[in-house]
């Protein structure tokens, strides 16, 4: 009998040669070329500024008329004109290009340039922020080359890419490497969740294509993590799953129509999880409610965790806003929340996230000395904090909003304290304990006294800053 010898141990390694795929998908890749006209203001022939009365201001007065009357008037301000490089690919042989809106943004005219060397001006259908997409369209005198999406969510860690764009200017240049991550967040946008990537993409590769070996493209190249400013190997793509349904509205409306919730959301940690009896770390904890918007007229309180939204789990609350963003406006969807220990189903018809709607967040005035008024509650300290009560003086002091009804003033932070690491500051107002609300002073005291007899390991706060905004904080107690 002959006995098989153990099999060889197998290594991965890349394809033998991308020469076919990139042959066949490079002629639909183009580069970006957008100009900027800024105009140039310059003094000469300006008519100078003289304080009023004095002795020169008729013979300036003249001697201005005259130059003027002379065809010698002051000269037409000058236009500089600001270039960026940048790529882009074909998706529709009519002349439908995408690119990123980083590439574009703020530009007076837009040329696409194609390997043939063919160069045409290029219309902006729309573009979004958001997700940092821009929809072209040029007039060819015959059809174009054009490359189709792929499915993103079959990609794999260790998967092959290929890189086609326009990097330093380079036109045409190909690199290919894997897949070295999924759903990255790197704080960039409301909808992160980026094909992290280390085929080489470098300054000019942002709106270009990152292909599978199918030749469908499965993300466009959009940013780099670098200190120098070249590759060092973690290049981020948008996947297409994100693209793909904006790019869709780009064209048919020429701009966005993203589903819209109301609310603002904190993170779940570990101690919120224990805090709420959730059971795990799961879900997305509204920390506040638009009163205009869908989720409060469907009942949704600042405090519940939704767990769930149009039949998909919200794992961390990132994940809420990409969901929410991608639902049909007006649709009716149920929304599955954990609100005190208990689940419940709330019907929600979404709204409508409208673009450019930036909330900048008020500085607070800097708080004045005030003496503390007659009959004011004594001041309590728990878990590293000193209250007092929400009077008018601690009002004045700390210029709170009229529109916290309630709570109790924090006036004071242990450095060494859980409070101080989660940064909260004195002049906020602590308006619940473990969704309790607290009036007085010696309310927030009581409430963690009866959590430490409960057994409780943390208390979660709802803290509001003096112009309202509340969010949660979970303490641990001691």
């Amino acid at each position: 009998m002959v006995l098989g010898l153990p099999a060889a141990p197998s290594f991965a390694r890349g394809p033998d040669s991308l020469a076919d795929e990139a042959a066949a998908v490079s002629d639909a890749v183009v580069n970006i070329s957008a100009t900027q006209a800024i105009e140039e203001k310059h003094g000469a022939g300006v008519v100078p500024q003289l304080q009023e009365g004095t002795p020169f201001d008729d013979l300036f007065e003249e001697f201005f008329k005259k130059r003027q009357q002379q065809g010698g008037g002051a000269p037409k301000p000058r236009e500089r004109r600001s270039n960026s490089l940048g790529s882009g690919f074909v998706i529709d042989p009519s002349g439908i290009v995408i690119t990123n809106n980083h590439v574009i943004a703020d530009s007076n005219e837009v040329t696409v340039i194609f390997t043939d060397g063919q160069k045409l001006r290029a219309e902006v259908i729309g573009k979004d922020t958001k997700v940092d997409v821009a929809v072209l369209r040029v007039k060819p005198l015959k059809p174009l080359k054009a490359v189709k999406f792929g499915d993103s969510e079959k990609m794999r860690v260790g998967d092959w890419v290929m890189a086609v764009g326009n990097p330093f200017g380079l036109g045409g240049t190909v690199t290919a490497g894997i897949v070295s991550a999924r759903h990255r967040n790197i704080d960039s946008g409301p909808y992160d969740n980026y094909i992290q990537t280390d085929a080489a993409i470098n300054k000019g590769n942002s709106g270009g294509p990152l292909f599978n070996m199918e030749g469908d493209v499965i993300g466009i190249n959009t940013a780099i993590l670098s200190p120098s400013g070249g590759s060092i190997g973690i290049g981020f793509a948008t996947p297409a799953s994100t693209v793909q349904p904006v790019i869709e509205q780009l064209q048919k409306f020429g701009e966005t129509r993203r589903g819209w919730l109301g609310v603002r959301i904190q993170n779940v940690d570990d101690s919120v999880a224990a805090s709420l009896d959730l059971g795990s770390v799961r879900g997305a904890l509204v920390a506040g409610t638009d009163v205009k918007g869908p989720a409060a007229a469907a009942g949704l309180e600042v405090g519940d965790v939704i767990v769930r939204f149009d039949g998909k789990d919200i794992k961390e609350s990132r994940d809420l806003p990409k969901i929410v963003a991608q639902a049909p406006v007006g649709k009716d969807v149920e929304v599955v929340v954990v609100r005190k220990g208990k689940e419940l189903t709330k019907a929600v018809t979404l709204g409508r996230l409208e673009d450019g709607e930036v909330h900048a967040a008020a500085v607070a005035p800097k708080p004045v000395d005030v003496p503390k008024a007659p009959g004011e509650p004594a001041a309590q300290t728990a878990m590293g904090m000193t209250f007092m009560g929400l009077t008018n003086a601690s009002r004045q002091k700390y210029t709170i909003a009229e529109s916290i009804a309630s709570g109790v003033v924090i006036t004071g932070i242990e450095p060494s304290s859980p409070a101080a690491d989660k940064r909260l500051q004195p002049g906020e107002v602590l308006v619940e304990i473990n969704q309790e609300p607290v009036k007085q002073p010696s309310d927030a005291a009581k409430r963690i006294e009866a959590l430490k007899t409960d057994g409780k390991k943390s208390a979660l706060l709802l803290v509001a800053n003096a112009q309202g905004e509340v969010r949660f904080v979970a303490l641990p107690i001691y």
